[in-house]
C-alpha cells in the first residue's frame, strides 16, 4: 500500500489546526480581533494563506473555533439521553456538569477573551448566528427523537425555550467574566442561575421527550 496511514494524516491536521488557531488567538488578544488578518494569521503560524481559509473559511471561525461544539452540544445531549430522562433533564445535568468544569464552550473563557469577542462587532454577529444554529439544531433533534411531523411546530417552540435558557446562561457566564469574576464565583452563581432557570420550564417541559425505559 502507498501514500501516508489515516491516522497519520488526521493527526497532521489537527496538529496544523490548532498551531493555526493558537498564532489567530494569541494574535487577537494582543491587537484586537478587528486588526489582525488572514494573511497576518498565515504568516505567525508559518503555512500559506489558502491553508488558514481551508481550515477556516471564515476568520471569525478563527476566534469562535469551538463552534462545532457549541452548535452540537445540545442535540447530542438530546439523542444520547438516559433512559427514562427528559430533553429537559438532560440539557440541565449536561449544562450542570459543565459549568463545575468551567467549560469554554459555555463561555468560561477569561476576561481577555471576553473582551476581545464582545469588542468586535463581527465576532459578536458571528456568536449570534451560533445561538441561532445551535437552536435549529436542537429542533431538529427533537422533532427526531419524539417522532413529531414536519408541520410540528412542537420541536421548535421547546427549541426556542431551552436555547433561550441557554443563551441567557451563556451571556451571564460573559457578563460576569467581564465583571471580573473568578471562575469559581461565577461557576456558583450560574450554577443556581441554571437550577432557577430551568425549574421555570419544569411545568411545560418535564415531561416532554421522555426517553422511554429500555
Amino acid at each position: 500500500m502507498s501514500g501516508e496511514p489515516t491516522g497519520l494524516r488526521a493527526l497532521k491536521k489537527r496538529i496544523t489546526r490548532e498551531n493555526i488557531s493558537h498564532h489567530a488567538t494569541r494574535l487577537f488578544l494582543e491587537r484586537g480581533f478587528d486588526n489582525v488578518t488572514i494573511a497576518e494569521v498565515a504568516a505567525a503560524a508559518q503555512v500559506a494563506k489558502m491553508t488558514v481559509t481551508n481550515y477556516f473559511p471564515r476568520k471569525e471561525d478563527l476566534a469562535l473555533d469551538l463552534r462545532d461544539m457549541f452548535v452540537d452540544g445540545p442535540a447530542t445531549t438530546v439523542r444520547e439521553r438516559a433512559p427514562g430522562e427528559s430533553a429537559l433533564a438532560a440539557l440541565r445535568r449536561s449544562y450542570l456538569s459543565a459549568v463545575a468544569a468551567h467549560d469554554p464552550v459555555i463561555g468560561f473563557s477569561g476576561p481577555e477573551f471576553a473582551r476581545m469577542v464582545t469588542g468586535s462587532p463581527a465576532l459578536v454577529a458571528r456568536l449570534r448566528e451560533f445561538h441561532d444554529d445551535r437552536e435549529r439544531a436542537l429542533a431538529h433533534a427533537l422533532a427526531e427523537q419524539t417522532g413529531a411531523a414536519p408541520d410540528d411546530i412542537r420541536p421548535r417552540v421547546v427549541a426556542g425555550q431551552l436555547g433561550g435558557v441557554l443563551r441567557l446562561l451563556f451571556e451571564e457566564t460573559l457578563r460576569l467574566t467581564l465583571d471580573g469574576r473568578a471562575d469559581d464565583e461565577i461557576a456558583r452563581r450560574v450554577t443556581d442561575d441554571t437550577h432557577t432557570a430551568f425549574a421555570l420550564l419544569e411545568p411545560a417541559l418535564g415531561d416532554y421527550a421522555v426517553r422511554p425505559a429500555a
